[in-house]
């Protein structure tokens, strides 16, 4: 009974201690991965034990004993190098730590019979071959830059080099050639080691400063963008529109019937929205996007999500930031009559006598007046001073508008101004995508498309017409607000110069509109710079348009 007891003890104490390995495992394999690194390189450093070299005179050759004090500094490097991979908890580390720490036990007997650290070696090995199961991301040690890191390498080959010449400073060696093998002599050996080691950490060096950045991650293929489509269609939120960019890679539900699109920049994975499709494989779909950034050690970041998804995200262990708010006309309630719409009629009345009409082009009719539509949006964007964005925002991409219907303005029968729809299948939602105007077309243009798209939704049976987001709108003012809050208001306050944040909200309040929160879920904390920044980049078409636009 005593044993079951003591036995089931060691079960529960395993037990509460699991998540503290899983946890601390990494770090703790990668300090004493380092600190066999060092070892290695001071024992090259220093001078052998003299009694330990006689017993190797008569057992090994010198060529042997050469390539081995050569090899055990070099593999010192290496595990100084990997150390890193092994804190980010990856696969392709681990199986090369545990095959460098076997040369090394190799390496440290025959350069000198150094039991000692042949022991610690075995034993840092048997630890990490005990923790196997934590080292299980894909991602490349390529992709995994650290200027702490790199510092470190550097002060650690740094200190061997000066141990060996403190070691060897009364040594006569000058008659030596430095490549020559000679058994008693251990300076030109030393010198030769230390020659390697300052070559490797240069190479690291240069390495970390120049290798290429990562490749760009594989697009969907025809038959996902055809799945994403039918998802898109049937889904409540018309933002799943945007997978059909096709500048984002798509993650779906293992039945095939929901996806996540996300793009990847510098260490952030961003989603783009809610999961769309079937909301049962919400949950299934945002673990399994959890876990793939794991895998890539990257940040996961849902940006514009509703907040009917919020407890996920906070089951996730993500942060909340509120991005602004977003404007949704309730259609079945929505009418030109009365005081409060009498700005909106003259709007209306005002378009239709300066010639304006309104046309819905199908996707078969926009395909034939390609031409014209790209026409406007060329204008419209050398008018603005702009250049197309992406990611969160359509652009005019013929592979992409023609996939849509668009509702235009016409004057005389030509089209001067035009939107492209995003319509559920469901008639729960549409909303606009593109809007572009041309030359030619008249004053308030965009209010007026904006009322006849309402009336039109109206009586086709469609519920909501999404007017888009207003950032920044709708944070809190309160002195205890968070300070995320806080930020974003003096942004909201004092960032007119660069974006009309007020005035997009009194634009869109005028069609008296339902507003509801968007947020971003990601990691908190120092982090949150960095994900924004990420972020933004993405939208703005690289971190250079996001500081000189």
């Amino acid at each position: 009974m005593k044993t079951w007891r003591e036995l089931r003890w060691v079960q529960q104490t395993g037990e509460a201690l699991q998540p503290w390995l899983d946890r601390f495992a990494p770090q703790v394999a990668a300090g004493g991965v380092f600190l066999a690194g060092v070892i290695l390189l001071l024992s090259g450093a220093t001078p052998e034990i003299d009694s330990r070299m006689e017993w190797l005179r008569g057992l090994v050759p010198d060529p042997v004993l050469e390539l081995s004090h050569l090899g055990g500094s070099a593999i010192g490097v290496g595990l100084l190098i990997l150390a890193r991979g092994l804190y980010q908890r990856l696969d392709g580390a681990w199986w090369t730590t545990m095959l460098l720490l076997a040369a090394g036990i190799a390496a440290s007997l025959l350069k000198g019979l150094d039991y000692e650290e042949a022991t610690l070696l075995a034993a840092v090995g048997i630890g990490l071959a005990a923790t196997r199961d934590r080292f299980y991301r894909r991602a490349s040690m390529l992709e995994m830059r650290s200027r702490a890191w790199v510092v470190s390498v550097v002060l650690v080959v740094g200190a061997a080099v000066w141990v060996s010449m403190v070691s060897y400073r009364d040594v006569q060696y000058a008659h030596e050639l430095w490549w020559q093998f000679a058994f008693d002599d251990d300076a030109p050996r030393v010198m030769r080691a230390g020659l390697l080691t300052v070559l490797l950490a240069a190479g690291f060096v240069l390495w970390q400063l120049f290798s290429p950045q990562r490749q760009e991650p594989s697009l969907p293929d025809a038959e996902a963008m055809t799945k994403a489509t039918g998802i898109a269609m049937g889904s409540r939120d018309t933002l799943a529109y945007l997978a059909l960019l096709g500048d984002k890679q798509l993650l779906f539900s293992d039945a095939g019937d929901a996806f996540i699109m996300y793009q990847r920049s510098g260490r952030s994975m961003v989603a783009l929205g809610d999961p769309a499709g079937n909301p049962a494989r919400f949950e299934e779909l945002c673990w399994k996007f959890r876990e793939l950034c794991d895998r890539h050690s990257s940040w996961p970041v849902f940006y514009q999500v509703s907040s009917e998804q919020l407890p996920l995200y906070l089951d996730l262990g993500l942060e909340l930031a509120k991005l602004g708010e977003e404007a949704r006309v309730l259609l079945p309630e929505f009418s030109l009559e009365g005081s409060k719409r009498s700005s909106l009629r003259n709007e209306y009345r005002r378009g239709a006598k300066e010639g304006a009409s309104f046309g819905m082009l199908s996707p078969e009719e926009v395909e034939a007046n390609l031409p014209r539509l790209k026409e406007i949006s060329d204008h419209w964007l050398r008018s603005k001073s702009a250049a197309e964005k992406g990611f969160s925002v359509g652009r005019f991409d013929p592979d992409y508008i023609r996939r849509f219907p668009c509702a235009c303005v016409f004057r005389e029968g030509r089209i001067v101004a035009f939107t492209n729809l995003w319509l559920s299948r469901a008639r729960e939602e549409f909303s606009i995508d593109l809007m572009r105007y041309g030359a030619e077309a008249p004053r308030g243009v965009m209010d007026y498309l904006f009322i006849e798209l309402m009336l039109w939704g109206k009586k086709e049976g469609y519920r909501w017409f999404n007017l888009g987001m207003a950032p920044l709108a709708g944070l809190e003012n309160h002195p205890l607000a968070p300070f995320w809050h806080k930020l974003g208001r003096i942004v909201h306050r004092y960032g007119e110069t660069f974006y009309n944040f007020e005035g997009l909200r009194r634009y869109k309040d005028k069609f008296g509109p339902q507003w509801r929160p968007r947020y971003m879920a990601s990691p908190g904390g120092l982090v949150l710079p960095r994900v924004l920044l990420d972020t933004a980049a993405l939208i703005a078409g690289g971190v250079r348009e996001v500081v000189w636009k």
